[in-house]
């Protein structure tokens, strides 16, 4: 008998109200991973309810108190790594290398929410009025709600209400259908067993087709006052247009079309391998992925018979064995969707140098030339692992090129000048750019967010303060004003 999991409302593990389960399944495999709670818009209104309830508590205990429960948590999350790791394979078809890779950084997002908590911090002002006294001071907003995808669950799940419960908010969490566990029911037994008052976090897991009645419980329940998502940039869209009627602030790390510039003067051995991690890691299914090579005709033939060379040697197969470095596409759409984009791509002149294959849900690492410009495979989203390559004559079309999107999450420069690479840099319409490093890099201090269609809002390190806390001014008058009238 599969294993069943249940919704975390109010410290409790229960049931949906009307009892439903839908099957969450191995994407390798094909098999049932186990039966998750399908809630539905009831539940959440529930979820919210125990949030908002314990928020007074919540808020009102000493920052220090909330850092011990943090660092509790962070190694609570170390001891699971094994049984985690084993989660994010059998449910997401995460590789070995990825798994590993969100265990370690995870217990790093609590240890920075226990840095945070005596950060919330105001200010004084000076006063243009005699005798009165200004100060600005942060408060926590409320219930925050965060909707993860599930292509990085463990991290996006929990940055998704990690530092907002540091500020003294409680939480309502919403994870992907598609990894339940390992973005929810994980995090939750972690808030738990570290002992987070009851209410303080709350799981509400959904079945297919019941995700935008869950957001719309968000969204027009007054008792939530941010909602932060990550995912595509349609529902993006959708979330912050329903939002806004509201006047409800919301927080949005969606798509990314990412470039990798290799110029003409880079180290190529360490641009074909910062490429490869980019563009394959989690078989490319990561918003940060690099999706576009723009390499100098200088350097283009070098780059392209290593780089060409390197991923096609890419062991493709079961994500459980340690050497797979690429596992399956989430579900059977996601793999359409790839060979849709691929096929158009080559209908439309490209050249398949590598890939353009699968085997069950494996799409083989593919890499394309001859990618027109301004067609829908250059300028727009391919969740999966699909590379192409770009020649261009100097920096300034290395730079046009790379803006030559709707898309602004993460890009990447390599040069051995770093003044050029700065100037490039600063240039280029991205919220994120790395100097001689590749598109997939995160750190829990950092302001990590978009631009144009990649959404808005910053997460992790300070830059949260702004999304999930209230800034007020309090004046106070300590001698008589004098007025007019």
């Amino acid at each position: 008998m599969e294993k069943e999991f249940r919704m975390y409302i109010a410290g409790e593990w229960v049931n949906s109200l009307d009892g439903e389960f839908y099957e969450d399944l191995n994407p390798f495999t094909g098999e049932v991973f186990g039966r998750v709670v399908s809630g539905k818009r009831a539940d959440a209104r529930r979820a919210v309810e125990a949030a908002s309830h314990a928020l007074p508590q919540w808020s009102g205990m000493l920052p220090g108190e909330r850092q011990a429960l943090f660092l509790k948590a962070a190694e609570i999350l170390e001891k699971k790594q094994n049984e985690i790791v084993s989660v994010l394979a059998d449910e997401t078809g995460c590789t070995f290398g990825f798994a590993m890779f969100q265990t370690m950084f995870t217990p790093g997002l609590l240890r920075e929410a226990a840095a945070q908590v005596h950060q919330v911090s105001g200010e004084i002002i000076p006063a243009d009025l005699p005798g009165a006294f200004h100060m600005a001071i942060r408060q926590p907003v409320g219930v925050v709600a965060g909707i993860a995808p599930w292509n990085a669950p463990l991290i996006l799940s929990l940055r998704s209400i990690c530092l907002p419960i540091a500020y003294g908010n409680t939480a309502v969490l919403k994870p992907s259908t598609e990894s339940a566990v390992a973005g929810g029911i994980v995090i939750a037994e972690v808030f738990h067993e570290a002992g987070f008052p009851k209410g303080v976090l709350n799981l509400v897991t959904n079945g297919p087709g019941r995700s935008s009645e869950i957001g719309d419980e968000f969204i027009e329940n007054p008792a939530v006052r941010r909602i932060n998502l990550t995912g595509s940039t349609a529902v993006g869209r959708n979330l912050a247009e329903k939002a806004g009627r509201h006047l409800k602030r919301v927080a949005l790390e969606l798509g990314g079309q990412n470039p990798l510039i290799i110029l003409a003067d880079a180290d190529i051995d360490n641009a074909v391998n910062a490429a490869a991690f980019g563009g394959f890691l989690h078989q490319g299914q990561i918003c940060m992925s690099t999706r576009r090579i723009v390499v100098a005709e200088a350097v283009s033939k070098e780059f392209t018979e290593k780089f060409v060379q390197k991923v096609s040697t890419f062991k493709v197969g079961d994500p459980k064995e340690p050497d797979t470095l690429i596992g399956p596409l989430i579900n059977r759409i996601q793999l359409e969707e790839v060979k849709k984009s691929v096929e158009a791509a080559v209908r439309e002149g490209a050249k398949i140098l590598c890939g353009g294959k699968s085997e069950g849900l494996c799409y083989y690492p593919t890499v394309l030339a001859n990618v027109k410009r301004g067609s829908s495979f250059a300028s727009e989203e391919t969740f999966g692992p699909v590379v192409s390559i770009f020649e261009v004559k100097d920096e300034e079309e290395a730079v046009a090129v790379a803006n030559d999107t709707r898309y602004g999450l993460s890009a990447a420069v390599f040069t051995r000048d770093l003044q050029k690479g700065l100037s490039m840099a600063e240039r280029i319409e991205s919220g994120i750019v790395h100097i001689n490093d590749q598109t997939v890099h995160d750190e829990p201090q950092v302001p990590f967010g978009g631009v144009k269609d990649s959404g808005w809002g910053r997460f992790g390190g300070k830059a949260a303060l702004e999304e999930f806390t209230e800034l007020r001014w309090i004046s106070m008058q300590r001698t008589p004003r004098q007025y007019p009238f």
